[in-house]
């Protein structure tokens, strides 16, 4: 009988956008796990948008820079 070596499978992981991987990049490491709720960054965001007075921005980049904002509130 031929002698069958097990084959081993490599999971491959999603390929994201350049935007999502520039986000991913400037995550924030903490010691715990607490990460802030939806309604928490969507709530940043939107302080964001009053700060700049309602001028026009990216909805997207408001939301992640509400997102690293309130993660590194959390982790101090």
């Amino acid at each position: 009988m031929a002698d069958q070596s097990k084959k081993t499978t490599r999971k491959s992981t999603p390929r994201t956008s350049s935007s999502s991987s520039a986000a991913q990049k400037s995550v924030v490491k903490c010691r715990t796990k607490v990460m802030p709720t939806e309604e928490q960054i969507r709530m940043r965001a939107y302080e964001i948008y009053l700060r700049r007075n309602g001028a026009p921005g990216d909805p997207a980049a408001d939301w992640a820079q509400a997102e690293r904002e309130l993660a590194t509130e959390l982790c101090e």
